[in-house]
């Protein structure tokens, strides 16, 4: 979700402005999930490496975070979404941690719209701590060396109990992936657009759709 500072740049607003429009967006990009009958939606909300931003940005982002759970979490359960979050939670105040922890409890029998939120989420950490917990598997000989298959590895990783990602789209004209489910995207088709992200609506995100169904998945065969 690229985009929320250079948006309000370019409309001559603060950054804070950028981030609550982009607040609308992920509302507007859940509807259409739903809509569209997607059964898994992950959003990208804010990375290990965000930290480094000033601590007047993280503090009002982590703040936006607990205010819009606080606005949305009903909505969202009405409409039968399961709300989960990847990635290291721990520095996360403890007011906001029960937020998220709460979020997920109430939400965990619905079964529209698994909606993933990754906040303080690296691909790479996930990579490692799961090769840790695999280590400690071999240590505690529960596991043995060879049993150590691709399978294997990703029932470690934070999101093994959801299938592989078909579609990544990104906003704002960048083309990398910055460290976002690198295990996950192996196969993702990947879509990339120039619109900020909060301009990012149901016309975008179906024109993303069209294109991916627009496109043979051959998954390195013929």
């Amino acid at each position: 979700m690229d985009g929320n500072g250079r948006w309000a740049e370019r409309n001559r607003l603060a950054r804070a402005l950028g981030h609550r429009a982009g607040v609308k967006a992920v509302k507007r990009s859940v509807e259409c999930a739903i809509k569209n009958g997607i059964k898994v939606l992950t959003v990208y909300a804010f990375s290990t490496e965000n930290w480094k931003r000033p601590q007047e940005e993280v503090s009002y982002l982590m703040d936006l975070f607990y205010q819009t759970l606080e606005g949305q979490l009903k909505a969202l359960h009405r409409a039968g979404v399961r709300l989960s979050f990847i990635g290291d939670l721990s520095p996360l105040s403890v007011k906001l941690q029960e937020k998220l922890f709460a979020a997920v409890e109430l939400t965990q029998d619905n079964d529209v719209l698994d909606f993933v939120v990754a906040i303080n989420y690296g691909g790479r950490q996930e990579i490692v701590n799961a090769c840790k917990n695999l280590a400690e598997e071999v240590i505690a000989g529960d596991l043995e060396i060879d049993e150590i298959t691709e399978s294997r590895f990703e029932k470690a990783l934070t999101m093994s109990d959801l299938p592989p990602v078909d579609l990544l789209i990104r906003t704002s004209g960048e083309q990398r992936i910055s460290n976002f489910l690198i295990w996950q995207l192996a196969y993702a088709e990947l879509y990339f657009i120039d619109c900020h992200w909060p301009d990012f609506g149901e016309k975008e995100f179906e024109a993303a759709l069209a294109e991916f169904y627009r496109r043979e998945r051959r998954f390195g065969g013929r």
